[in-house]
């Protein structure tokens, strides 16, 4: 049993009427249709919990339809427990720990995991940055790659790595490459930070050629053990890559590399969310359920590391 307080948590009924709070703020709408008239919600006691029927294309739904929870049998309540877990741990929460709070089985937990994770991806990137904010950039690596270079030999080449960016006082994101690559990572600012942004990097030759297209581009040089030099300095996306490898290292432990985009989702939308509490950021969560429903089936795109803009590697039904 929960021992969250909200009714939301427990009742099947109470979370129902929860998530079309937060789907359908002005009613009922067709996911079918996209009517909004003439909709009725069944009733009767055969009938199950929170099932409407739109009267123009004669369809019955949920609010689940279209969502992360479609076609699932898990309890609505169990998937507000997932998700308020999943947002109010700082480094994450394994399936197995899940599996054992839910009741439900691993392989259900680990699916609702990425089920939410996707829900917590961002859609539609604004630039971060402008006249008069720093924006921070850095590589890190961490972990084996699956697939290891033919040279045999150990370091960077044979790594994972993540090339994040973030703004100070603001957000975070944060890409999974095969490589890094100058112009690699010069599609990636291009792409993301505004051009009147000032960028802060260390002393990486990555970043030399293409800082020159911003409007300054202030390095600190790590290898001589200089940090900071007045408001020059990584900090900031050092303590975010600190937060994620905790949790990748000692949480999650075993990411396969074709779901490792997914975990940065995770960890940069909770960053993203940290100003607010544990239930506002579970709140925002569920607002990004609509539209990701995921099925897992195989593609041969699926063994693709590409950056963000490509990372939808496994299928997504609208």
């Amino acid at each position: 049993m929960s021992v969250l307080p909200a009714p939301y948590f427990h009742d099947e009924e109470a979370a129902y009427a929860k998530l079309e709070s937060v789907v359908w703020p002005n009613g009922p709408a067709c996911p079918h249709c996209g009517g909004v008239e003439r909709i009725g919600k069944l009733k009767g006691g055969a009938t199950r919990i929170g099932v409407y029927k739109c009267y123009q294309c004669r369809k019955q739904f949920t609010v689940k339809v279209g969502t992360v929870f479609e076609s699932s049998h898990v309890p609505l309540y169990k998937w507000f427990q997932a998700c308020y877990l999943l947002c109010s741990s700082k480094k994450g929460i394994s399936s197995h720990q899940l599996h054992r709070v839910l009741e439900v089985t691993y392989k259900t937990a680990w699916f609702m995991t990425h089920r939410l994770r996707e829900a917590m991806k961002t859609l539609g990137f604004e630039p971060m940055g402008g006249q008069g904010a720093t924006v921070e950039a850095d590589e890190t690596y961490f972990g084996e790659k699956e697939v290891k270079t033919s040279n045999g030999k150990r370091g960077p080449a044979n790594k994972r790595c993540v090339v994040a960016l973030v703004e100070r006082g603001g957000n975070v994101r944060s890409f999974h490459v095969a490589r890094a690559t100058k112009q690699g990572v010069r599609d990636i600012l291009k792409a993301n930070v505004d051009p009147a942004t000032c960028l802060n990097t260390d002393e990486s030759r990555l970043y030399k050629e293409v800082g020159q297209e911003f409007a300054g581009h202030a390095t600190v040089n790590h290898s001589a053990k200089e940090y900071v030099r007045g408001d020059a300095y990584t900090n900031t996306i050092e303590g975010y890559f600190s937060i994620f490898k905790r949790g990748m290292n000692g949480i999650y432990q075993h990411c396969a590399e074709k779901h490792l985009h997914r975990y940065l989702a995770e960890f940069d939308f909770r960053y993203n969310e940290r100003k607010v509490d544990d239930s506002e950021r579970t709140e925002a969560a569920l607002k990004g359920i609509v539209g990701k429903r995921l099925t897992y089936r195989r593609s041969n795109q699926e063994q693709g590391i590409v950056c963000r803009a490509q990372l939808d590697t496994l299928y997504i039904d609208g």
